[in-house]
């Protein structure tokens, strides 16, 4: 059979205050396109379908609309929920939407059965057996006791959720004896991974409780399609444990990779997997330089731009010094060319002289103020500065649960 695996679409995020509802449509018309052209049996959204847990009615008509077609074109849809999306939600719709062919997993239950997917092949056969894990919230899965410390906490929540994986796992072996042949094992999550590279559009999903889930937590399944992390990768360089990635840009740090859905063939115990780059509906650019670089780089951007579009632009400026009119100054370099700048960005040695401007006092500012300056100070990749905002707010959010216990 041949899986399409994507994740991420975040239908109704505003980038910026910009829209993506048109980017998102024609994403879908392409999708649908290459389920023709691929024939494709089964489409997989491995979770964050939406952005919020309220998504605007354009954001549900679109993937009202996914499922319609796709039941028009007998092809089967799994989608699982991610951390961005509400169990309500999903959950709604669910049986609704079964009618039309489509299996909605919301959230996690106590019932196996529930959760493990026949997917067939073109031909109406039984073709692997889909281990449909959603994102896996804590308080679906554990207990909080009192006394407990926050690492003995982690350590509990990441027992129950690997153990909840072998579990289902295990279950669909014992499925495998109903068919003359062992079917292939899918198994899904929407959880980050040791070793995955992120981006800052993405958010910490167990914030508190869980860093990431071991790789040789997962059970020894033929796929393992994931969902939370926007670039695509094979976890730890294996071949079958996959992110797909975001099928859009969600945020600037993530131009500088293709975007993709995966194919992924299964032929019993054979393995293929094929990266469909997906094209880029809406252009963007971040540009770096000082003042009079940022000229050359505006007017050479509005120069590659496809005629009718716009370029969505981020721009970082390197001085040396506080310039106090500089977004009119970098706006004016932008008139009348076909860009719109969506955030103006300062390169370090600038934001020091800023916040030095600003003289602000300790009393005014936040704990985030304080620990985002603190960073300022530092020459650090932008990925390690993700990381530690991200382990940041872990320990606030541990300080936080560990106060609210003792109060």
């Amino acid at each position: 059979m041949r899986l399409l695996h994507t994740s991420d679409w975040h239908l109704g995020q505003h980038f910026m205050g910009k829209s993506r509802q048109e980017e998102h449509q024609k994403f879908v018309n392409w999708l649908l396109q290459q389920v023709e052209e691929q024939q494709v049996d089964a489409i997989l959204i491995a979770g964050d379908i939406f952005d919020t847990g309220a998504p605007p009615s354009y954001a549900r008509e679109i993937y009202n609309q996914l499922i319609v077609s796709l039941h028009d074109t007998g092809t089967q849809l799994v989608v699982l929920a991610g951390n961005h999306d509400s169990v309500a939600t999903l959950g709604e719709s669910r049986q609704l939407l079964a009618r039309l062919g489509a299996h909605v997993i919301p959230a996690i239950t106590d019932t196996l059965e529930d959760q493990l997917l026949v997917l067939k092949n073109g031909k109406g056969e039984p073709a692997a057996l889909l281990c449909a894990i959603p994102f896996i919230r804590p308080r679906d899965i554990v207990q909080s006791e009192a006394g407990q410390s926050a690492e003995e906490k982690r350590l509990n929540l990441q027992q129950a959720i690997q153990e909840h994986y072998l579990k289902l796992h295990e279950y669909a072996i014992t499925r495998q004896a109903q068919y003359p042949y062992p079917l292939p094992i899918i198994t899904t999550g929407h959880l980050t991974t040791v070793g995955t590279s992120a981006s800052e559009s993405v958010r910490e999903i167990f914030v508190g409780s869980l860093e990431a889930l071991p790789t040789q937590n997962f059970p020894a399944a033929n796929y393992i399609a994931l969902g939370h992390i926007h670039r695509p990768q094979k976890v730890g360089g294996q071949e079958h444990i996959r992110y797909c990635g975001s099928p859009i840009p969600l945020s600037f740090d993530e131009l500088g990779h293709d975007k993709e859905v995966l194919l992924v063939d299964l032929e019993q115990q054979e393995l293929s997997v094929t990266a469909l780059r997906v094209p880029r509906f809406q252009p963007l650019a971040s540009i770096t330089g000082t003042l009079e670089e940022l000229a050359t780089a505006i007017m050479t951007v509005a120069k590659q731009t496809e005629s009718g579009q716009t370029v969505w632009l981020e721009i970082t400026v390197k001085a040396d010094h506080y310039l106090a009119d500089l977004q009119s100054r970098i706006q004016q370099m932008a008139a009348g060319l076909p860009v719109e700048i969506l955030r103006i960005r300062k390169d370090r040695v600038t934001r020091l002289s800023t916040e030095a401007a600003a003289a602000a006092t300790l009393a005014e500012l936040t704990p985030d103020d304080v620990f985002s300056r603190r960073l300022a100070h530092e020459q650090l990749p932008d990925e390690l500065i993700l990381e530690m905002k991200q382990r940041y707010q872990q320990i606030v959010a541990m300080v936080q649960q560990e106060r609210g216990m003792t109060a």
